[in-house]
């Protein structure tokens, strides 16, 4: 994250009084999704690879009033998370990883916890990414998406967040029940491998056209050796 970035996210908060708690826990609102969020009109949103609370801040901003159901499996980030966001009671964190098979699975701890994944931590996100590096395993439990399917089913225009470092398909596999209940997904993907086994954005794309997405924007385009990295998509239902 560029400096300019850093400082333009901490501005935002800094005049935001509801911001002010999560700030002196370090923790702003992830502000450089709003140009994607501002116009979406949802019933749910779903929170998937959550951190700390950075998403779940501008969401609530956005569309105050609108339910969260938020996912991360790291016990310390949910911690924070829980600081942020537990006396909200339209906000539920699940400390949990999704997939498309239920059971337990080695989450990949990076030494900056935002970046940890399902998936190993590959040579060239260390090298362009600095700080990046795998320090460890954490045991989670992982489940499919669909199984909360029946607790939504009156929710018909959610918003899917993913940022999951390189296990989008992953999840999208586990969820394509969901994805019916679904006028949008929002994820982060990569135009090259960064992680061991992930799917790029091709891959991606092509499985939600599959289930009847189109992809409308592209936003925050990240840049390394000139080249485009990795960039954030907004698909909507076609």
């Amino acid at each position: 994250m560029s400096l300019a970035l850093k400082l333009r996210k901490a501005a935002f908060a800094a005049v935001r009084p509801s911001c002010w708690r999560a700030f002196s826990l370090r923790v702003v609102p992830a502000s450089e999704h709003a140009p994607a969020l501002r116009e979406l009109e949802c019933d749910r949103i779903l929170d998937v690879g959550a951190n700390r609370g950075q998403f779940s801040m501008i969401a609530r901003i956005l569309h105050p009033g609108v339910p969260i159901e938020a996912f991360e499996p790291q016990p310390g980030e949910a911690a924070v998370y829980r600081q942020i966001h537990g006396a909200d009671p339209q906000v539920t964190l699940h400390e949990l990883a999704l997939g498309d098979q239920a059971g337990e699975a080695d989450l990949h701890i990076s030494r900056r916890r935002d970046s940890s994944s399902l998936l190993p931590i590959g040579e060239l996100q260390a090298k362009l990414f600095p700080s990046t590096e795998e320090v460890g395993t954490h045991r989670v439990k992982v489940v499919r998406l669909d199984s909360f399917a029946p607790a939504w089913k009156s929710s018909r225009r959610m918003l899917l967040k993913l940022d999951v470092q390189g296990f989008e398909l992953g999840v999208l596999r586990g969820s394509t029940e969901i994805l019916k209940q679904c006028a949008y997904v929002y994820a982060e993907c990569s135009e090259i491998a960064l992680y061991t086994g992930q799917a790029l954005f091709p891959e991606v794309k092509s499985f939600l056209v599959d289930h009847g997405f189109r992809h409308v924007r592209s936003l925050n385009d990240q840049h390394a050796d000139g080249r485009l990295v990795q960039a954030d998509h907004l698909f909507t239902r076609a």
